[in-house]
C-alpha cells in the first residue's frame, strides 16, 4: 500500500498562516469552559447549546483573522459531509431496535440470556458476545444497538447496575470493531499512516489481548464480589421472563433477523444493506409471526415500540427504538461535527498539534503524543474520524525521520481515536452509546455516566501502548521495505469524504 495522505477538506489548513497557539486554544477552552459549566454547574446533560457556542466563536477568530464565512462554512458542511454514513447508521439503528421489539428478537434475546446465563459471569459473557458480533458486522454502534440492548435487558432483569451493563457492552463492541477488517476505522488508520490493514491488525494485538483479559478479569471480579447478590433476586427474574413469554411468541424464528445480519456481514456486505435488511427480515417476522399491522411495525420503526405489560421494568426496557429516538443525538452529532469543521478549516486543530510535535523528541513522547493528541482531537472535534486523520498525518513524518514503522502510528490513533470515542459523552460515539442505550443521561441519570471509568478494555488499551512507549516494548522499527517505500515518496492523497469504500461506516 503506498504512502497515503488525508485531506480533510477541500483545503487544507496549511495554505494559510496558522493561527499562534494561544489564539487557537482560546476557542477550544471557551467551549469545554461552557461544557463543564452546563454539565457540572447546571447539572443538565444537554451539550449542543455549548457545542453550537463554540462554533460559533471559533468562526468568528477565524473571520477575524481574514478568512471569509463561505470558507468557513465550506469546512463546518465538509466534515458533516464526511460523516453522513455515521447518520444512516443511527437512522437504520433506530429502526432496527423498535422492529426488532416488535419482532421478538430482542424480547427472545432477554428471555433465554435470563434463563440460561448465570449473573455471575453475565458482565464478561456481555463483553465477550459484544466483541464477537462487532468483530463480525464491524460495526460497533450495530452491535451496541441491537446485542447491546437486549444485554441491557438481562443485565436489568438480574439487577446488576446498568452503568456495569453498559461498560461491559462498549468494552466488547468497541473492541470488536478495533481488530474488524470490515471497520473503517481500522481501515481508515492504516491508509491515514501507509501500511497494510492486516499488519495494522496484527500490531494491535499487542495491546488489545492484555486489555481485553484486564477487563475480563475486572468483570469477573465484579459479578462475583462487587455486585450484591441479593440484587439478582429470582423473583425479579421470573416476572420477566413470565411478562415477556405472555407477551411475544418467542423461541428461533424471531431469532432470524439477527442471524441475517451477522451472515450478511461474514459475507462482506456492507454494514448498512445489511442492517437495514435486518428491519426489513425483522418487519416480516413481527408481521407474519407476532401477528403486528404493517402500520404498526411503520410507527414502531418511527417513533419506537410501546407496550403495556403491567411488569414495570419491561415496559422501561421495551418502549424504546424509532428513528425519532435517534435525534437528540443526531442533533448532537451534527453540531459537535460542525465545530470540529470550524476548528479544522481555521487551522486551530492544526496549530495545536503541530505545537506538541515540535516539542516532542524521544520515540516514547512521540508515541504518547501520539495517543494523547488523538484523545484530545476526539475530546474537541466530537468526531473519531478527524482524531485519526489529523494525528496521522502529522506525526508520520516524526516515525520516519526516527526510523520507527508507522505500524506504531497507526495503532496509537485507533486508541486515542476509536477507543476513546464511547467515552466522551458530547462525542459522535459517546452520543450513541447514550441513547441506544437508553441510560438517561439527558433526564438527569448522571450517575449512568460510571460506564466511562467501567469500560475498562476502552480505556485500559492506550494506557498499555503508552507503556510500551515508555519501554520500547511492542514497537517495531521500520522494515527495509517501509524505508524504500518512504525513499520513493510516491505519496497518494486520499479525500477523507470517500471514505465510505473503506468500510460503509463500520466504527460507527
Amino acid at each position: 500500500m503506498p504512502n497515503t495522505e488525508i485531506k480533510i477538506g477541500s483545503e487544507t489548513s496549511t495554505s494559510r498562516p496558522l493561527p499562534s497557539l494561544p489564539l487557537a486554544l482560546l476557542p477550544v477552552l471557551l467551549t469545554l469552559g461552557l461544557l463543564a459549566l452546563q454539565l457540572f454547574y447546571y447539572g443538565d446533560f444537554t451539550p449542543h447549546i455549548p457545542l453550537a457556542l463554540g462554533l460559533a466563536i471559533t468562526a468568528l477568530l477565524g473571520v477575524l483573522r481574514g478568512q471569509t464565512w463561505p470558507d468557513i462554512r465550506e469546512g463546518v458542511f465538509h466534515v458533516i459531509h464526511v460523516s453522513l454514513p455515521s447518520l444512516s447508521v443511527l437512522i437504520i439503528v433506530g429502526m432496527i431496535i423498535g422492529v426488532w421489539i416488535a419482532s421478538g428478537t430482542v424480547p427472545t434475546l432477554i428471555y433465554y440470556g435470563l434463563t440460561l446465563l448465570n449473573p455471575s459471569i453475565f458482565l464478561a459473557a456481555a463483553m465477550g458476545l459484544c466483541a464477537v458480533v462487532s468483530l463480525s458486522l464491524g460495526t460497533s454502534w450495530g452491535t451496541v444497538g441491537t446485542v447491546g440492548l437486549a444485554l441491557m435487558g438481562i443485565g436489568a432483569g438480574f439487577g446488576i447496575p446498568v452503568y456495569w451493563t453498559a461498560g461491559a457492552v462498549v468494552s466488547g463492541a468497541f473492541f470488536g470493531d478495533k481488530i474488524s477488517p470490515l471497520s473503517d476505522t481500522t481501515n481508515l488508520a492504516p491508509a491515514v499512516t501507509g501500511v497494510n490493514v492486516f499488519d495494522h491488525i496484527k500490531n494491535m494485538m499487542a495491546t488489545t489481548i492484555p486489555a481485553m483479559l484486564i477487563a475480563l478479569v475486572a468483570y469477573l471480579v465484579a459479578g462475583y464480589y462487587v455486585i450484591e447478590p441479593a440484587q439478582t433476586s429470582l423473583a425479579a427474574v421470573n416476572a420477566i421472563t413470565e411478562g415477556l413469554a405472555s407477551n411475544f411468541q418467542l423461541g428461533w424464528i424471531p431469532l432470524l433477523p439477527a442471524v441475517l445480519v451477522i451472515v450478511l456481514a461474514l459475507s462482506r456486505i456492507a454494514p448498512l444493506p445489511a442492517l437495514f435488511s435486518g428491519v426489513l427480515a425483522g418487519a416480516l417476522v413481527a408481521i407474519f409471526y407476532q401477528g403486528v399491522g404493517l402500520h404498526d411495525v411503520f410507527s414502531y420503526a418511527q417513533s419506537g415500540y410501546e407496550i403495556e405489560t403491567g411488569v414495570d421494568i419491561i415496559d422501561k426496557l421495551l418502549n424504546a427504538g424509532g428513528i425519532q429516538s435517534m435525534m437528540w443525538t443526531i442533533s448532537l452529532m451534527l453540531i459537535a461535527l460542525g465545530f470540529g469543521g470550524a476548528l479544522e478549516r481555521t487551522g486551530c486543530l492544526e496549530a495545536i498539534i503541530q505545537s506538541i510535535v515540535s516539542r516532542v523528541k524521544s520515540f516514547g513522547a512521540v508515541q504518547s503524543s501520539a495517543i494523547g493528541t488523538a484523545f484530545a482531537t476526539n475530546l474537541v472535534a466530537g468526531d473519531p474520524y478527524i482524531s485519526i486523520a489529523l494525528p496521522g498525518r502529522m506525526y508520520s513524518p516524526l516515525y520516519r525521520g526516527m526510523g520507527y514503522s508507522t505500524l506504531n502510528l497507526s495503532r496509537a490513533v485507533e486508541e486515542g481515536g476509536t477507543l476513546m470515542s464511547p467515552l466522551i459523552p458530547w462525542n459522535a460515539g459517546g452520543a450513541f452509546v447514550i441513547s441506544a442505550l437508553g441510560l438517561g443521561i439527558m433526564d438527569g441519570n448522571l450517575e449512568n455516566l460510571l460506564y466511562i471509568p467501567l469500560a475498562f478494555a476502552c480505556w485500559t488499551a492506550p494506557v498499555i501502548g503508552i507503556f510500551y512507549a515508555v519501554t520500547g516494548l511492542f514497537s517495531p522499527r521500520a522494515t527495509d521495505a517501509e524505508r524504500a517505500q518512504w525513499e520513493k515518496g510516491n505519496e497518494e492523497v486520499m479525500d477523507l469524504s470517500d471514505h465510505e469504500h473503506l468500510g460503509d461506516a463500520g466504527s460507527t
